[in-house]
């Protein structure tokens, strides 16, 4: 069984956790639409650096068919 030669230190543990840590997502504001996205990802009605490159169909409401 494996058993370490000496404790480590809470710094020492503290500079190994460092690199971790969850960093946030970068965002874009869309030129055309302005809405936020994901940086190099699509918006969610389509338009990619002002472009509509997907046609999104509208959605459906599920309460109307009931």
């Amino acid at each position: 069984m494996a058993v370490q030669k000496s404790r480590r230190s809470r710094s020492t543990r503290g500079m190994r956790r460092s690199h971790d840590k969850l960093s946030t997502r970068t965002l874009a504001i869309d030129i055309a639409t302005g809405e936020t996205h994901r940086r190099h990802h699509m918006t969610s009605t389509g338009y990619y650096r002002g472009k509509q490159i997907v046609a999104v169909a509208p959605a459906k409401n599920t309460e109307d068919e009931e």
